[in-house]
């Protein structure tokens, strides 16, 4: 028997900030005490909305920063990003492409316009998402995953409708990216009217990041820069879709840990976010 997950939470920001000089966002999720549960294992997501950018000698971006604690992935839409970090990891993510960092013990890194779109320019869209580490896994080595385009499986839920599988399954499609807790991960673009639904477990935590087009649920209609979260009670998520819409599925199970975040750093103890910030200042995480 299906049970529909109903909206706990639906907002819009009209605010943006820089990051760096490169990404200009809408910040849509913070970890606060009222949300904590219901968006677990998210941690924190940033929308960088269509923006055109114009040709430039310099590479826009953000300097060097540390992170330990979470993984950082950043799904490109349009434009281009050049990644480096002090584990070894790093390459130019393009259109369609997911870049996947696990910061782990903690590292440092440092993100950036790729020289080839600083060059010639043109539109920049991207969404970053920081996920949290179970307590356990806090300490993992740093690692990088580059997901192409190409490898994330494409499912068609309509003529016009397709859905792709970035973590976790759909349908028995897996997706590409190798997650420490239970991750689905899917977008969707849809250029019709179309009804979705989307099975997910009972418990679990969902938001729905609308980038572009019309959402409609419960009988409301939600448009671009929304962000829905839903009860963990239920295990379907059903809404109708139109006027070229694109959205970011996020599904997940809650990690029942404390969370303690303080900048780039997301840890379960103030303790430990001390101490993350001493082995940053003593070099103990590296450098570019």
């Amino acid at each position: 028997m299906n049970a529909l997950k109903k909206i706990k939470y639906s907002y819009r920001s009209e605010q943006k900030h820089w990051v760096g000089d490169g990404f200009h966002v809408y910040g849509l999720l913070r970890p606060t005490d009222d949300l904590n549960k219901f968006i677990s294992p998210f941690v924190m997501l940033d929308y960088a909305s269509p923006k055109e950018f114009s040709s430039s000698k310099q590479r826009r971006g953000v300097g060097e920063h540390p992170h330990r604690g979470i993984e950082t992935v950043t799904f490109a839409y349009q434009g281009e990003v050049e990644h480096r970090d002090s584990s070894g990891g790093g390459g130019v993510i393009k259109p369609g492409d997911v870049q996947w960092m696990t910061a782990g013990s903690g590292l440092v890194h440092d993100e950036y316009h790729s020289d080839e779109f600083s060059k010639k320019g043109g539109t920049f869209e991207m969404v970053q998402l920081w996920i949290n580490l179970p307590k356990r896994n806090k300490m993992t080595m740093p690692k990088y995953q580059e997901i192409s385009n190409q490898d994330i499986p494409k499912i068609l839920l309509g003529e016009n409708t397709e859905l792709r599988v970035i973590a976790g399954t759909y349908k028995g499609q897996k997706g590409p990216s190798s997650t420490f807790s239970e991750i689905n991960m899917y977008d969707i673009i849809s250029k019709e009217n179309k009804k979705v639904s989307l099975k997910f477990k009972n418990g679990s935590n969902t938001v729905i990041l609308i980038m572009c087009g019309e959402l409609e649920i419960e009988n409301q209609t939600f448009r671009d820069k929304n962000i829905l979260i839903f009860e963990q009670e239920g295990n379907e998520v059903a809404f109708k879709v139109a006027n070229d819409f694109k959205a970011l599925i996020l599904n997940g199970d809650p990690i029942d840990e404390p969370i303690v975040a303080h900048g780039p750093f997301v840890m379960n103890t103030k303790e430990e976010i001390y101490k993350a910030f001493t082995d940053y200042q003593n070099g103990k995480m590296g450098s570019l």
